[in-house]
């Protein structure tokens, strides 16, 4: 046996040990998707998506599907330790047997409010309490194309967050009681 000393750096989750915390970040990937996409000296955003999801009418299919999903399958492993982008990279992952013009540029600027918080991760405090607290919500025919609700939740021990989700229901929810349901 080998001693490899302690753990910094795990498929590219980078691993940053203090005294009491733990942080998971996957700061160097995050920057190598900028560069793949050619967007490393872009303008940062606020937010990862609109409020409402305009333009997504537009029919114009995307010149390049291969590199579409390339890039929305590497942001769907970057949400391992970003779950604030968790939403937004469900909602283009829906578009990936044809993503249109509309699509890509809504990756885009996915990729500008990463370009922005590229150093977000995980953090882990040792002094957290055990009591476990969930947190679930759920919007009423959210998605302009299909109606169809999107559910989203996140479970945290103490303050750290150990688990979240956010996709989309199978069925279409004629209230919005049914839908958080």
């Amino acid at each position: 046996m080998k001693d490899l000393s302690s753990l910094h750096y795990f498929h590219s989750i980078q691993i940053s040990p203090a005294t009491d915390d733990l942080t998971l970040s996957q700061t160097k990937y995050a920057i190598d998707i900028l560069e793949r996409d050619k967007m490393h000296d872009c303008k940062p955003m606020g937010t990862p998506m609109m409020p409402k999801a305009k333009g997504l009418t537009s029919q114009t299919p995307f010149s390049n599907p291969a590199h579409y999903c390339s890039i929305v399958d590497a942001l769907q492993y970057l949400t391992l330790t970003r779950p604030d982008l968790s939403y937004s990279v469900n909602f283009v992952s829906q578009f990936m047997r044809s993503p249109t013009e509309a699509n890509y540029k809504m990756v885009k600027r996915i990729l500008r409010y990463l370009k922005g918080t590229v150093d977000l991760g995980l953090h882990f405090s040792s002094h957290s309490t055990l009591d476990l607290y969930a947190f679930s919500n759920a919007d009423w025919a959210g998605c302009p194309i299909t109606r169809r609700s999107t559910t989203g939740y996140c479970v945290f021990l103490g303050s750290n967050c150990i688990s979240w989700s956010a996709k989309k229901q199978h069925t279409v929810s004629r209230s919005s009681s049914k839908a958080e349901y």
